[in-house]
């Protein structure tokens, strides 16, 4: 009818019609984006029906531009709308949304509700701006970025939730890592940038973005903020060249987190490099505002009134360990005393007691899909973790299976004319032992818990730190089910993978093909980061080592029932006194 100038009013014609031309649009989306749930505004389906005509008159040597009164098609709206990630992130349903925003904003205390109401002005604004949310363990922060979520995307509006790790992104909804969502590099330096073309998809959902959070992001080197604000302001300075002179190119962004906790990892790092690596001193922090959330809401949200004044100075004693309180003068490194009751003390067979206290009747409960969802010995490195798991495998019942990598060095090695082959042999490459890489040997059994140590499906909670219990053992895959996060009861199934691991201290490029698992009764303190557990056992065959680490393993629990540490001196003899190390310069910017 365009075509044929038979139409003298085409725009009351469109106007009229236009939910029968659309017809089949959201059908179509959905089968493209391979989202079932997916919902498209009123604006999106015109918009996406005006590109179908208007490709209609192209292909014809017509244009809807010759028809003054028409609409014409948003190209970059058409472009989102054909973007999955922007479509996963619009998928939410705005009723249920608009419901469970009512609660929520209702249960906020006067604090939270005061940070809700900065951020949301910033928002509004339109100008950008950065926040750092500081609080501790309880004081809800991930209460307010549930909120602060619900209350965008009931409006249609997109927010983007990241943490700097897998295991505290699963606490968010839609969350992915950091490094995941912006293509951050593994190995960073001060003139790193994001791996994105200013026209991908990642780039488009970027400048659709009102708001990123990112949770726990004092753990990850402050060269990866960096990045991403170089990043942000490149790819949003072609819709606005003053984008290139606001923080994060002029998008909102809320840090959260909480500096008592262990700070970025710096291999062989001293105390000034690992202080120096941190958000709090990089060029970002003087840009950012920062908020306080001091109230601990598991003392009055569900508590027992009778276990609330414990509850309350147990806590208070992990602050006090956390900023370094406790032990007198602490200048990095003091020795402090742990009270006896939170103590093993059986001196005939101390490990056997701290493995009796966390994994109680263990033989009995071995079917039991529960029993080892939240209970975990920590230890500060690896080999002790080690120690724990093979004793534990051991007095596993069922039969072993066990499983070899296969080893190889990168293609891109040979053409090194200083690289001998001859002195990495398969044996050398299969002795290797990597931090985050799976062993050469994995040794299971079925109903042995283990950790995933990469990222697979983020989305289904299959990330780097997710327990699962094996549920069977193939040649090929290992069927296992999910025990923690937000995905418990998920089973899946893993299979090999090939990983090259990203270690600096190794000086050539190997690949190692193995299933991506390791056995998890115990972990290391750093890998517990972000998990909430009701029993844990601290194994000090050592003392911890960084900042944090003491505070981060002994506030896993919910209560202080649910801990005992075992604590050796350097002759191996059970003591009460062990090291905390706190690096106090990092709280001087937060007052």
């Amino acid at each position: 009818m365009l075509m044929s100038d038979s139409l003298g009013r085409p725009d009351f014609v469109w106007e009229s019609t236009w939910e029968y031309l659309c017809d089949g649009i959201l059908y179509n989306q959905r089968i493209l984006l391979k989202s079932p749930d997916l919902s498209l505004t009123e604006q999106r389906l015109k918009n996406l029906t005006l590109f179908e005509i208007e490709s209609f008159l192209l292909r014809n040597n017509s244009t809807l531009k010759n028809f003054r009164e028409m609409p014409y098609p948003d190209n970059e709206s058409v472009s989102s709308s054909n973007n999955r990630l922007i479509a996963e992130e619009l998928s939410y349903c705005n009723t249920s949304l608009e419901s469970e925003l009512d609660n929520l904003f209702d249960s906020l205390t006067d604090e939270q509700r005061g940070i809700f109401d900065d951020i949301m002005t910033a928002i509004k604004n339109n100008k950008g701006g950065s926040f750092f949310v500081y609080g501790y363990g309880g004081t809800g922060k991930t209460f307010l970025w549930k909120t602060l979520s619900t209350a965008l995307r009931s409006k249609r509006q997109i927010v983007l939730n990241v943490a700097s790790s897998g295991i505290a992104s699963l606490l968010l909804t839609g969350g992915r890592t950091a490094h995941s969502r912006f293509h951050i590099p593994l190995n960073l330096n001060e003139d790193s940038i994001c791996f994105m073309k200013p026209n991908s998809d990642v780039s488009r959902l970027l400048k659709q973005t009102s708001l990123i959070i990112w949770d726990e992001a004092p753990m990850v080197h402050k060269h990866a903020f960096e990045a991403l604000d170089r990043t942000l302001r490149d790819i949003l300075t072609c819709d606005n060249v003053n984008n290139s002179d606001l923080i994060f190119g002029g998008k909102v962004v809320v840090f959260g987190g909480d500096f008592r906790q262990i700070l970025p990892v710096i291999a062989n790092g001293s105390r000034h490099d690992i202080v120096n690596a941190s958000l709090s001193s990089s060029y970002i922090w003087d840009k950012c505002k920062l908020l306080k959330l001091t109230k601990n809401m598991r003392l009055t949200v569900g508590s027992d009134p009778s276990l609330i004044e414990q509850t309350r100075l147990f806590a208070n004693w992990l602050l006090d360990i956390g900023e370094g309180k406790i032990g007198g003068s602490n200048d990095g490194d003091v020795i402090i005393d742990i009270p006896d009751d939170l103590l093993i003390n059986q001196s005939s067979n101390p490990i056997g007691s701290l493995i009796n206290f966390v994994y109680p009747s263990f033989l009995q409960n071995i079917n039991n899909p529960t029993y080892f969802q939240d209970r975990a010995i920590l230890a500060p490195k690896n080999e002790v973790v080690q120690e724990i798991n093979d004793r534990l495998l051991s007095l596993f019942p069922g039969e072993e299976k066990e499983y070899l990598s296969s080893d190889s060095i990168c293609q891109s090695e040979f053409v090194q004319e200083s690289f001998n082959e001859a002195l990495y042999s398969p044996d050398v490459l299969n002795g290797l032992k990597v931090s985050g890489m799976p062993n050469h040997k994995l040794k299971l059994k079925v109903g042995v818990p283990v950790m995933l140590l990469r990222n697979i499906d983020q989305k289904n909670g299959l990330c780097n730190g997710t327990r699962l219990q094996v549920l069977s053992l193939g040649n090929r895959v290992i069927e296992a089910v999910v025990i923690t996060g937000s995905n418990i009861g998920h089973r899946t199934f893993i299979s090999r993978l090939s990983l090259t691991p990203s270690d600096k201290k190794i000086p050539f490029k190997f690949k190692r093909r193995q299933f991506p698992l390791a056995v998890c009764f115990a972990m290391t303190i750093n890998k517990s980061q972000g998990q909430s557990l009701s029993k844990v056992g601290l194994f000090l065959k050592e003392p911890v080592f960084t900042h944090g680490q003491l505070y981060v393993a002994l506030s896993r629990v919910r209560s202080r029932e649910g801990l005992k540490l075992l604590i050796l001196d350097k002759d191996g003899r059970i003591t009460n006194k062990t090291s905390n190390v706190v690096y106090k310069e990092v709280f001087q910017n937060l007052c």
